[in-house]
């Protein structure tokens, strides 16, 4: 067996956005790196069949970025985008099976966002933003380009291309809304569209929308409004009609757990149908029938369907299920699943499987050794059952123990740790474990994949019970001989890096820390974030609130920086703006300030996740050697 390197982990590639034909004969697929190296990310668009007749394809020979594939009605034409013509501005395409032909449909200046292709074979739905002006095009020249934050911002708006004429209109609906999403009828009937009043992150998903367009009358009607963050559309036929659904957080807070949300369309009656479950849906998916659910469920996930008086279980599946498509009638899917020691592949099959991988894209890892993953099951310090993996060194065994133990706490909150392959570009386990520690991956309260309470129990709250599940733990894997009680390490990116920063504030068990991205001061987060009001409902106020302190000062790492001890690295995109710099440079003044060890690294050009080439690797080899350096004396 060889070992794994840094090289290994970021350049290799993953499949994204698979949908299968109507026929459900064919399925395409995005392939894309997993790093960047240029100033765009070169990805390919992928054929298979699903029944293995054939080995997969390439769709065409392209270099450019090819994203978004939608199929037609009849399954005979491949609708996607690239920027082939124009690197960074895609335009839609359509790809004719019959002879190969690749024809532009679109030469919109500013580049197509998203499209669907309708029952009715000439037209096409297009998510695009205004094309300049002449009077925007002499601002830029002249830079006359002041930004007057409520003016001529960008948004996206539905308009329809005919593909008789390549003429491309825009409908007089809507008013000055964003357009988030769309799906039509099953039966070729109205489109259902969700808006918000703008495309930023902290107000649009907050003022959601639903409409229904009827693209032949070019009339729309306002439903009303949804729950925040509402995403997912889908379509079914009742007994009362048709109904409309979608997934949104459950309100009233905005930090909670998700839901599948039924409307019937006639009555307006509005239902949450997964109200109580133990689980958190993550998409809705439309057939021709009842839609089928996914769900996190702990660490693994569940698919079921959507029944007119209930959720009616149809299969479970270890670690995560992503992407889902089904052909209309609902009878045949494919998603993306992994294992614990193998990456996602495109795989296929019936809603009750199993399910059949038909693709293989990292076979570069094939005999790779890692170490072995287990699922962990405990009790909070209240009796609340917990679940989280750890994963051993590399060729070592449990009885083997006590190792340097790293936790690295998961990003979200909303999110978790699946029993999938955990080897990624930021501080993973698999990574660490290679060289020789063991790992933690906890899923505390506040996260995803056991129904909304266990989700909204954090806000307002971040960095209490939380942290006390992820201590429980520590303390476990310590009792078990499997952790070093003196070469304990913390890690963690996003809301992981606030715990990273919570606790060393909170103990000095740990010997060395990892902030990636990390939230310092919820107040600051609040108010610079492109998430404004939904990171106010974890702090649990804003700066507005009043003459502090305030809430958010009592669960800000900066509050107690005073009390560190342990050395941080510190980690951060230049152009972070989910949890922006300043964050990170708070944090580096605070440990500068009180004479604290610390690295302080920032990123240029990247966001809050890092994509470049280089810098992945930086990552990956830092880590290590921030880890070695610490708890290896």
């Amino acid at each position: 067996m060889t070992g794994l390197t840094a090289e290994l982990v970021v350049d290799g590639r993953g499949p994204q956005s698979p949908v299968l034909a109507p026929n459900g004969r064919l399925l395409c697929y995005v392939v894309a790196p997993l790093s960047r190296t240029g100033d765009h990310l070169d990805t390919e668009l992928w054929l298979v069949d699903t029944d293995d007749a054939v080995a997969p394809r390439r769709a065409t020979a392209d270099t450019a970025t090819e994203s978004r594939p939608r199929w037609s009605v009849d399954s005979e034409t491949l609708f996607y985008l690239s920027d082939r013509a124009e690197r960074g501005t895609p335009q839609l395409h359509a790809l004719t099976l019959a002879d190969g032909t690749i024809t532009t449909l679109t030469r919109w200046l500013v580049g197509v966002l998203d499209h669907l292709p309708l029952t009715d074979p000439n037209l096409v739905v297009l998510l695009t933003e205004d094309e300049p002006t002449e009077q925007d095009a002499r601002r830029a020249r002249d830079r006359d380009d002041v930004i007057v934050v409520g003016e001529r911002e960008p948004r996206a708006r539905l308009r329809l291309l005919d593909l008789r004429t390549g003429r491309v209109t825009t409908p007089a609906v809507f008013g000055d809304r964003h357009v988030a999403e769309l799906r039509q009828r099953p039966d070729g009937g109205p489109l259902a569209v969700l808006t918000g009043v703008s495309a930023d992150n902290d107000y649009g998903p907050r003022t959601g929308h639903l409409h229904l367009f009827d693209p032949t009358t070019g009339l729309a009607e306002d439903v009303g409004p949804v729950e925040a963050d509402a995403r997912s559309l889908a379509w079914w036929p009742g007994e009362d009609g048709w109904h409309l659904g979608y997934v949104a957080l459950t309100p009233p807070v905005l930090h909670a757990g998700t839901a599948v949300f039924d409307l019937s369309v006639d009555s307006g009656v509005r239902r949450n149908r997964t109200a109580g479950l133990s689980m958190c849906p993550t998409q809705l998916c439309q057939t021709d029938a009842a839609p089928l659910v996914v769900f996190a469920d702990g660490l693994h996930t569940t698919l079921a369907r959507l029944d007119p008086t209930d959720v009616t279980t149809l299969s479970h599946h270890p670690g995560r299920l992503d992407d889902l498509t089904t052909t209309p009638t609902g009878e045949d899917i494919a998603v993306l699943a992994g294992t614990r020691y193998q990456h996602p592949n495109v795989h296929v099959g019936r809603p009750t499987g199993p399910l059949r991988r038909i693709t293989t894209i990292r076979p570069e890892l094939d005999g790779i050794a890692l170490g072995t993953q287990q699922p962990l099951a405990y009790q909070a310090a209240d009796g609340l059952d917990l679940d989280g993996l750890f994963v051993l060194p590399v060729g070592r065994t449990a009885s083997e123990g006590p190792f340097p133990l790293v936790t690295i706490v998961h990003g979200g909150p909303y999110d978790r740790y699946a029993d999938r392959c955990q080897l990624f570009w930021f501080p993973s386990a698999q990574w660490l474990a290679a060289a020789g520690y063991a790992v933690l991956l906890p899923n505390p309260r506040g996260g995803q994949g056991h129904g909304h309470q266990f989700a909204a129990s954090v806000a307002g709250r971040v960095g209490q019970q939380e942290w006390t599940d992820i201590l429980t733990g520590i303390d476990l894997l310590i009792t078990e001989g499997i952790a070093d009680p003196d070469r304990l390490g913390i890690a963690g990116w996003s809301h992981g890096g606030f715990m990273s920063a919570w606790a060393v504030g909170q103990t000095d068990r740990f010997r060395a820390a990892l902030v990636g991205a990390g939230i310092i001061d919820w107040g600051m987060l609040a108010a610079t974030g492109e998430n404004g009001q939904f990171e106010a409902a974890l702090g649990g106020s804003t700066g507005w609130s009043g003459i502090g302190p305030h809430p958010h000062d009592a669960v800000s790492p900066i509050s107690f920086a005073s009390n560190i001890r342990t050395p941080v690295l510190i980690l951060h995109g230049a152009e972070d703006t989910n949890v922006p710099l300043g964050q990170a440079v708070y944090l580096h003044r605070a440990l500068r300030h009180f004479d604290v060890e610390h690295e302080f690294v920032i990123y240029p050009r990247e966001g809050h996740s890092i994509r470049e080439r280089h810098h992945q690797l930086d990552v990956l080899h830092r880590t290590r050697a921030w880890f070695d350096r610490w708890l290896r004396t």
